[in-house]
């Protein structure tokens, strides 16, 4: 995907969706996890984040969306922007009831519910039910169809692609403006994580919804995104659109296995990128 002039210039003027700062984020106010973070995304934006284990993506979505929190984290430098609002350290419950949508890593289904028990779960905000219509379905099967069929199954029992599926879904419900995906093709076979990710796009196209996509799937992920960022231990090492970071011969070397360059990975590959990002 790329973003056109048209929509670029369209652009000038409008803050991003969500933007980091130099951000620098830490656990328990001494465990540095990020640090000199910053990005962007802008309406209608499909924004990769790439990295191996351990490099700070999970971290960044979960302080977007104000989970961070919760699990003793913060951001001690640095500001993050929603819509043009600081929202630096925000609670979850504050960023959901602004239009943001976690989808953690895991596939977390409720699994003694049944699958419209969990997608009703969509329904609420802060312990409340917001509003409830069989209507409310239809944005779930109109990209999911299958979740029609297995409504009264309950979530633990469905498969794997079923359970990613009734995420995304649950997720949909709930009529996000920004949707933050943490490893979506984790553990589902390859024409799986092909029709999970061109559901996304269509999601995207159709729902006019921003994401923020996490995961180590390099090749699927920069497929459908406008941009990518790539990280490791807990900075950004490349930033680029889409189309060009999978032209780059690092990427095509450390991610996506396509390089003709000769040398070891484990000998060359941070001192390559490092090099090549000066």
């Amino acid at each position: 995907m790329t973003v056109s002039e048209s929509e670029t210039a369209a652009r000038e003027g409008e803050p991003p969706v969500v933007e980091l700062d130099n951000v620098e984020i830490v656990y328990d106010r001494h465990f540095l996890a990020v640090q000199g973070f910053s990005m962007e995304a802008h309406e209608g934006d499909i924004v990769a984040l790439l990295g191996p284990n351990g490099a700070g993506k999970s971290t960044v979505l979960k302080m977007i969306s104000g989970i961070g929190r919760t699990e003793r984290g913060e951001v001690s430098r640095g500001h993050i922007r929603y819509d043009g609002e600081d929202t630096t350290n925000f609670g979850a419950n504050e960023m959901v009831d602004r239009g943001v949508t976690h989808i953690l890593e895991g596939r977390r289904v409720f699994e003694d519910l049944t699958v419209e028990e969990n997608l009703r779960c969509g329904l609420y905000r802060g312990g409340d039910r917001f509003r409830f219509d069989e209507d409310d379905y239809e944005i779930a099967f109109e990209y999911f169809p299958q979740l029609e069929e297995i409504m009264n199954l309950k979530a633990g029992y469905a498969s794997g692609g079923q359970q990613q599926m009734l995420v995304i879904a649950r997720a949909l419900i709930h009529r996000p403006r920004l949707l933050l995906l943490d490893e979506p093709s984790l553990g589902l076979a390859p024409m799986l994580v092909q029709d999970i990710f061109e559901t996304l796009v269509e999601i995207n196209e159709q729902e006019d919804i921003t994401m923020l996509i996490a995961d180590q799937n390099a090749k699927r992920t920069l497929d459908i995104a406008d941009y990518g960022y790539v990280m490791e231990n807990g900075q950004v090492e490349l930033h680029d659109p889409a189309d060009v970071l999978k032209e780059r011969e690092e990427i095509k070397e450390f991610y996506l296995g396509t390089s003709r360059e000769e040398g070891r990975y484990t000998d060359i590959r941070h001192y390559k990128i490092r090099k090549r990002w000066t």
